[in-house]
């Protein structure tokens, strides 16, 4: 939004401020000013002369040849400009003087006539399109005044970057009204009085066939209107921000929207059939209009258009029509004012490309009660500069109008809100410093009557926030936020799976992103059951396809389908995990139980990246799945146990239906299960199109996490020496090696530090049904050297132990 400073200062006093002082406060009442500019400033070196003389020039038809009193001298200047007389007062540029187009003026001969400067038209000075001749002022006007003293155009020109909130800024008065909040001046009305649009005794009527998009029409017919160009000072003003002037009826409506922001449209009275007016959609054969600009645009069945009683006349609110536009031999117009709705002039100017200034604030919103009062204007300025007749009354079609807003605002609210304390009465001065209505209710309350202009005030807070601008942010007090000094609970289970993504990383597994919408198939691809609580899933009531029609209660079937497309894609060796949720309904509820769940496949290679020389053909097998489920549980230094589901100390225990029995692993801690690892089934691969193995880990972490974890331990490191034993025995197939470890370390012998399994061994010459191992013990003291005889009386109790307890012999040959 642009606008002059002069022209801000018909409506509100702010002579004693600078432009620069009312950008300040604007910016810091949150209306940003971009930029300040100072007008005219490239003619500051013309002045004016008084043409003394006037030859023809000897060498061409066309030329004069003037002598000019410059006010300090008198000059020669060769001239060609059609009115050049003697005794008039004109502007002229001497040599060294750079015009506003960037021509430098010098001293020339001109058909062998010396030329000492040039006499200005008002195009060659910037000032309008004028180019028939030279500028002039009046006779009395001396030589050598500048020129921008003599038209009074000594003025600066302000640009606020409006924030779509605020559409009753975009024009002179609305600024204005926010400049008397700080410069303690009286706005200005826009017109003394206005007239009543009764309605009555007119040749003319106006329909509304869409309410809901135009709330309001209000028009006026004007007779023995002459057209032609505006006078300088309109033109001046238009040109200063921006807009070219056209004609002085057409000027008229723009220096009015500018002015108060209300768009207007004028209509060669003659052009309308019908003498009506109807605001309607367009009818079925209605697909392109002519607008003002000569382009036929494309017109859909949701714009809003103003029509005759015959056809299209107008774009509502975007652009009027070529075939009523405004032209020189027009004598009767129709001035029109109205309102209209803006998501529908949004669309439209976007639909058909054109963004004008009249939809740029029907776009944000105009006020409806503004309709009249800027009609009034339009139509005494159209009268004083043109002479016309006006109608008595004119019409106005109200059918959208609303009572006004009202809110109560506490005062002691305002105050805690911006953290000062405010006297009520100062509260509602600002308020009304921006033409609020306010009462006082009680001692502690306000009742505001908001603007109809003010569209973006809905509820109290905003009215608080209104306080705050106009009271100054600068003067709100600066203080800190209270901030707690104690440490904020972290989510366990959060920091859990961050910690666990860390690890399968570690481990060389990538991590996958699926979606949790997926395709009920998957459920029996994996061999789910009809009782299984799996199967009780949630289903989406607008599925985007039948591939994403349930929510997942499993998330193994999403890694396979991984795999299938990497296979697809030549990338047999894969490792991945994924961390996300499962959705199971136990209930009837409708919402089901979010659990978050562990799931890692492994496939292909052991050692896909490494040199193939030394570790080719070594495929994953279900141990490599399971030292990743027993490396995450010991990182996350938790006790948890991988046994076979065939442990008879576990009967609860059941393979997984998508597992290979033969593969199959539980994790547990105690009697609770919480999660399991092994092959996927032959079965489960082919219907997902697999053809190699793949080994899968499901852990989950709800039932995870409230496991108990072992505390960290620190040591001082060893100052003694430890001495090592090692012993192969011959046990029974029947006794896993794993409980060798744990039968010695339950018997926690005082220096036994620690002990390996290095070695199982079947086959000859061991016996059939038995099986070697091989363990070794690392023995030290914390206090002193350990000598032979007792670790060897130590060692020895502890294998007459594992002898007595697992029916164990030692290995012969070793």
């Amino acid at each position: 939004m642009k606008f002059t400073l002069a022209w801000l200062n018909e409506y509100i006093p702010a002579e004693g401020m600078s432009a620069a002082q009312i950008a300040d406060n604007l910016t810091m009442r949150g209306l940003e000013v971009d930029s300040v500019t100072t007008m005219f400033t490239d003619l500051e070196s013309i002045t004016t002369a008084r043409v003394v003389q006037v030859v023809k020039h000897p060498d061409a038809d066309k030329l004069t040849v003037c002598s000019v009193d410059t006010g300090d001298e008198t000059v020669q200047v060769v001239c060609g400009a059609p009115n050049v007389r003697p005794g008039m007062v004109t502007a002229i540029a001497k040599p060294g003087v750079k015009l506003p187009d960037g021509t430098k003026i010098k001293k020339a001969k001109v058909r062998g006539v010396v030329s000492e400067g040039m006499l200005c038209s008002a195009r060659e000075l910037g000032l309008n399109d004028d180019h028939q001749g030279l500028i002039e002022f009046p006779e009395d006007v001396s030589s050598g005044q500048p020129i921008v003293d003599v038209l009074n155009i000594r003025d600066s020109v302000i640009e606020v970057d409006l924030t779509p909130n605020r559409p009753d800024c975009a024009c002179v008065r609305g600024i204005a009204r926010e400049v008397s909040s700080f410069c303690d001046g009286v706005l200005k009305p826009l017109v003394p009085s206005v007239t009543p649009l009764t309605g009555t005794g007119l040749d003319f009527e106006v329909l509304i066939q869409e309410p809901a998009l135009c709330p309001r029409y209000t028009a006026r017919k004007l007779t023995n209107v002459t057209v032609g160009p505006s006078p300088r000072w309109l033109q001046q003003r238009l040109t200063a921000v921006g807009m070219r002037p056209i004609n002085n009826i057409v000027d008229v409506t723009n220096y009015v929207m500018l002015e108060c922001g209300q768009p207007m449209h004028a209509f060669d009275f003659s052009t309308l059939k019908g003498r009506k007016i109807i605001v309607r959609r367009p009818s079925p054969e209605e697909n392109r209009f002519t607008t003002l600009d000569g382009s036929e645009r494309q017109i859909a069945p949701d714009m809003l258009l103003i029509c005759d009683n015959e056809r299209p006349v107008a774009v509502a609110g975007v652009m009027g029509g070529l075939e009523t536009e405004i032209t020189e031999t027009t004598t009767t117009i129709l001035l029109e004012s109205a309102c209209f709705d803006p998501v529908s002039i949004r669309q439209t100017a976007r639909s058909i490309g054109v963004h004008s200034e009249s939809s740029y604030r029907f776009e944000r919103g105009v006020d409806p009660d503004l309709a009249d009062t800027a009609l009034e204007r339009a139509v005494n300025l159209i009268v004083e500069l043109t002479g016309a007749t006006a109608d008595p009354t004119g019409i106005d079609v109200y059918p959208g109008k609303k009572e006004p807003l009202t809110l109560q605002l506490r005062t002691k609210r305002v105050c805690s809100l911006l953290g000062m304390q405010l006297e009520q009465d100062v509260i509602a001065d600002h308020l009304r410093s921006i033409e609020f209505t306010v009462t006082e209710l009680d001692a502690s309350t306000l009742h505001v009557t908001v603007p109809s202009f003010r569209v973006d005030v809905e509820r109290g807070i905003d009215l608080v926030e209104e306080v705050a601008r106009l009271v100054g942010y600068n003067e709100i007090p600066t203080s800190l936020p209270f901030i707690r000094m104690d440490y904020p609970k972290r989510d366990e289970l959060r920091s859990l799976r961050q910690t666990i993504a860390q690890l399968m990383a570690a481990q060389g597994f990538y991590e996958a992103i699926n979606y949790s919408f997926v395709n009920e198939e998957h459920l029996d691809d994996c061999s789910i059951q009809e009782t299984d609580p799996r199967r009780m899933v949630t289903r989406l009531l607008n599925p985007l396809s039948e591939d994403q029609s349930i929510m997942r209660s499993l998330l193994l079937p999403g890694l396979l389908e991984n795999i299938r497309r990497n296979i697809n894609f030549q990338r047999t060796d894969i490792r991945l995990f994924e961390i996300g949720k499962v959705f199971l309904r136990e209930t009837t509820d409708p919402l089901p139980d979010e659990r978050f769940l562990l799931c890692a496949v492994i496939s292909g290679q052991r050692y896909p990246e490494a040199e193939p020389f030394y570790f080719a053909n070594q495929a994953t097998d279900f141990y490599d799945i399971k030292g990743a489920a027993v490396n995450l549980l010991h990182a996350l230094r938790i006790q948890a146990t991988v046994s076979d589901t065939t442990d008879p100390a576990f009967p609860q225990q059941r393979v997984q239906p998508y597992c290979d029995p033969t593969q199959a692993c539980v994790i547990h801690d105690g009697g609770l299960s919480i999660g399991s690892l092994g092959a996927v089934h032959p079965k489960t691969l082919k219907a997902f199109g697999i053809k190699q193995p793949v080994y899968f880990l499901e852990i989950d972490l709800e039932q995870l996490q409230h496991l108990t974890q072992i505390p960290k331990q620190f040591t001082t490191l060893p100052k003694y020496p430890s001495v090592k034993r090692d012993v192969s025995l011959v046990v029974p197939d029947s006794v896993a090696a794993g409980a060798l470890l744990e039968a010695i370390q339950n018997k926690r012998q005082k220096y036994l530090e620690s002990i390996q399994i290095f070695d199982v061994y079947q086959g000859k010459p061991i016996q059939t049904g038995f099986k070697s191992v091989a363990l070794s013990l690392t023995y030290r003291s914390a206090t002193a050297t350990l000598d032979d005889q007792s670790v060897d009386k130590l060692h020895n109790k502890i294998i007459d132990f594992l002898m007595s307890e697992f029916n164990a012999a030692y290995r012969e040959g070793i």
